[in-house]
């Protein structure tokens, strides 16, 4: 596996080629929503590792794995969530971790709502449709 880095204006991208490749398939549908601006401001890195995907809150970065950034669709939820939830600590919003779960998963949804709406992609359409009935039906258990 080559890793490389690329810069898209401030967004650093590190990891693979088929791992970069993926994560701007995801990066293209956040910017159909109008959401990139919005990501980009709390989010400066997108990095590939072997591990658990999760966000490092201190780096600004979301470390991910080839599974979490399969499925382009996801993989843009995902990240929406993910600044979303860097929006809400650089903020300083004093609140528990369930509801900042909660919110973020909330901001996640509109984003999958927001894409079906405006994508002309009918496969991307279906993606959008299958993902949120899949959260809304793990919504039931909070």
């Amino acid at each position: 596996m080559s890793i490389g880095s690329e810069d898209l204006n401030g967004l650093k991208i590190e990891g693979s080629r088929d791992f970069r490749e993926k994560v701007k398939q995801a990066l293209n549908l956040i910017k159909t929503t109008g959401y990139y601006d919005f990501f980009k401001t709390y989010i400066c890195c997108i990095k590939e590792i072997k591990g658990f995907t999760q966000l490092r809150v201190s780096e600004a970065t979301i470390w991910a794995n080839m599974q979490a950034i399969e499925d382009p669709i996801d993989a843009a939820g995902r990240f929406i969530q993910e600044a979303y939830y860097m929006k809400i600590c650089a903020e300083g919003e004093e609140v528990h971790e369930g509801i900042i779960e909660f919110k973020t998963f909330e901001k996640r949804i509109e984003f999958l709502k927001k894409l079906m709406e405006i994508s002309q992609d009918e496969e991307v359409k279906r993606g959008c449709e299958r993902l949120i009935k899949m959260w809304d039906e793990s919504l039931l258990i909070y």
